[in-house]
């Protein structure tokens, strides 16, 4: 933690003015929800984005949401939802695909959760136009110009001279661009687990068991075998904290590209200028080693394009290599950018192109390229970096793991997350035995949705009394993971927004703004301020379910490390995944302990999602022999308990039967969540 002093005190000179009563900094969708809820309070308002876009993440190509328990997004966010799936309604929408075959689309919800990155970024500039919000692009602040005895920001002043005053600031960057400016308090980087009582917030080297590894021994040095000829490009010679401890390190940053399988609309992936193969070392020598995962995540949205993400031990996450960011400049920043879309890009043509990447990932590789029609301004490349993790501010209430897990009263709440405690890998280094291996990522089930404080988005009472933070909010590293998420973003952006007005209105700092007043109008917005823990979307308890129930905690595993609640309901506290691997070695085992011999009904428990698997093996082990059932994972499970029924067998007493689902031969994410046994 620390005081940030870097900003610059310029006195008041003469400069284009625009005198509004609430300036949101940062277009994000977060930022875009925070200035039309300003208008649509009657508030005079501009937002002024850095780019030349709007829509951050949102329309920068996450048109995956993750989202978690969507009962939890209301407001302006669950607005933009329902607009997308009225633009998804129209026949006209699907220029490269049917409606109807593509899984995103469920004609009876009320929003859609999958969308193609122009769409978002359209809807949310009809959002904007039809609240009258005066918008500007292409603005990027230089500092706060400073007042005697004004303990706040006055006005903020731009590289191009323009200047903006405001009565309340909305920093709304995935940076907290707006703070150093000020006497807020900021941290960045992991704080120990003993800091706030946690448990997963530090150093994760010893726990690190999910699908983002290496899985097989690479050798770390540049000559194998021989330390002294140095480590490979993205190895840290530097030791880690023990498991635990603090350091400073972020989770990992990438591009979340919108590929296209049509052919029609793709291009081929551009090898870049500055292309260095020594950049891929670790890949080849993981692919050679035995691990042929594909190494991205490609979830489909509409038009046969896909929200790709990182996956498996190499692959978009640039590890390590943004460690500077969250403090630096905003050149200094553009560079790191720059950084990343170079080693990705490079990434990407070495998958499709290197003679080193074995045949079977060349020829999947050789299905996609880039969408032809997104992000024409800027070679098809996502003009937005995902920045999981930046600066964070350090407020009077810190929201932490115990928020997370409810297991503490959150006060004044304005909204809800609801989404895993997910960090992404943080580094690379070497282990004890001499193979390098990743480190930082974590997926951990909150358990439910849980409540985020108003005071976690103001700043400590005493700093500056007129700035709010909806994104880069007061929590600690691993809360964080949950928190940011883009419609948690939108939720929090027109809850400060809301508190803005009422300060304005009232005429107090926005620390003192009356909480009664915030969360009545917050309710009348629509806003969701709680839900209860155990819902149907939320986890059940195994013991209130009818006959023996094992649990997926229970079972006998072998891989599905991957941990979820994101998609309710499920058994327990959330469920397991193969990270959509395909690798066919994932198994688990669920046996029950039966007092008596008899006929039981096996009922498999799980939470459908288009991404799941159509054919997961089943296999049911009992009296009579093995019986074998594919399970379609997609369709919904029958029945109040969310159960699929595979059949009545005769089981002997005690622990001799038992159920194995397995990830063999499957076309799709494999869940495993609970079995259950009752007698007829």
């Amino acid at each position: 933690m620390f005081r940030c002093t870097l900003f610059t005190l310029v006195f008041f000179v003469s400069h284009a003015c625009a005198d509004t009563d609430v300036c949101v900094y940062g277009g994000t969708a977060g930022g875009v929800a925070a200035a039309i809820q300003a208008a649509r309070m009657g508030k005079s308002v501009v937002l002024i984005e850095p780019s030349n876009h709007i829509g951050g993440l949102t329309s920068g190509g996450l048109g995956f949401t993750d989202s978690g328990d969507k009962a939890a997004i209301g407001g302006i966010a669950r607005e933009f939802y329902q607009r997308v799936k009225k633009h998804y309604d129209k026949p006209e929408s699907w220029k490269f695909g049917k409606r109807e075959d593509f899984k995103g689309y469920r004609p009876a919800d009320d929003a859609m959760w999958t969308f193609e990155p122009h769409v978002a970024e359209q809807i949310l500039r009809e959002m904007l136009k039809e609240a009258k919000v005066e918008t500007i692009t292409g603005e990027v602040v230089k500092a706060k110009l400073y007042e005697v005895d004004n303990p706040g920001i006055p006005s903020i002043l731009m590289f191009s001279g323009k200047r903006f005053a405001a009565k309340v600031f909305i920093d709304a960057t995935y940076e907290g661009v707006l703070m150093p400016m000020t006497s807020v308090t900021v941290t960045a980087g992991r704080e120990p687990n003993s800091k706030y009582g946690e448990s997963l917030n530090g150093v994760e080297a010893a726990k690190n068991l999910h699908n983002h590894r290496f899985t097989v021994k690479v050798d770390p040095f540049v000559k194998p075998g021989d330390p002294k000829s140095g480590l490979l490009f993205g190895i840290e010679k530097n030791p880690l904290p023990k498991d635990g401890e603090g350091d400073h390190r972020l989770q990992a940053f990438c591009f979340r590209m919108c590929m296209s399988n049509v052919k029609e609309n793709s291009v081929p992936f551009p090898k870049p200028e500055d292309y260095d193969e020594a950049k891929y070392e670790l890949l080849f020598r993981n692919l050679e080693a035995g691990d042929l995962r594909f190494p991205m995540k490609p979830d489909m949205l509409p038009n046969g394009k896909t929200d790709t993400n990182n996956n498996c031990a190499v692959s978009t996450d640039f590890i390590g290599q943004n460690y500077k960011y969250a403090d630096a400049e905003f050149n200094e920043r553009e560079k790191i950018i720059k950084e990343h879309e170079s080693y990705q890009k490079g990434l990407m043509w070495t998958l499709a192109n290197h003679k080193r990447v074995p045949q079977k990932i060349r020829d999947e590789m050789a299905k996609w390229g880039l969408a032809k029609d997104e992000f024409t301004d800027n070679g098809n490349w996502p003009h937005q970096i995902y920045v999981r993790e930046a600066r964070r501010m350090v407020s009077d209430y810190v929201m932490t793991e115990a928020d997370c897990r409810r297991t503490r009263v959150t006060p004044e709440p304005i909204g809800m997350g609801s989404y895993n405690m997910d960090s992404h890998n943080c580094c690379r280094y070497v282990t004890p035995e001499g193979f390098v291996q990743n480190e930082g990522d974590i997926q951990v089930s909150p358990g439910g949705p849980y409540q985020i404080s108003y005071k976690s988005i103001v700043p400590k009472v005493g700093e500056c009394p007129n700035l709010l933070v909806p994104v880069c909010l007061s929590s600690s590293h691993i809360a964080y993971g949950s928190i940011r998420m883009e419609p948690v973003f939108m939720v929090l952006g027109q809850s400060a927004a809301t508190a803005a007005c009422i300060a304005i209105d009232d005429k107090v700092a926005v620390q003192k703004v009356d909480y009664a007043k915030l969360k009545e109008r917050l309710l009348k917005d629509k806003q969701v301020l709680d839900l209860p823990r155990v819902k149907k979307a939320g986890g059940i308890d195994p013991k209130t379910l009818p006959g023996i129930v094992v649990d997926d905690e229970q079972a006998k595993r072998v891989g599905f490390e991957s941990k979820s609640s994101a998609i309710g309901p499920f058994v327990g506290e959330g469920y397991r995944h193969d990270g959509g691997t395909k690798d066919g070695k994932q198994s688990a085992t669920f046996t029950p302990d039966l007092s008596k011999a008899g006929k039981y009904e096996v009922r498999v428990y799980y939470s459908a999602n288009p991404n799941r698997a159509t054919n997961v093996q089943v296999t049911i082990n009992h009296a009579g022999g093995s019986s074998k059932i594919k399970l379609n994972q997609q369709k919904s499970p029958g029945g109040k308990d969310f159960f699929v029924s595979v059949g009545t067998f005769l089981f002997d007493q005690g622990t001799n039967g038992n159920v194995n689902i397995s990830n063999e031969d499957v076309d799709g994410y494999v869940v495993i969540d609970a079995v259950g046994w009752v007698q007829k």
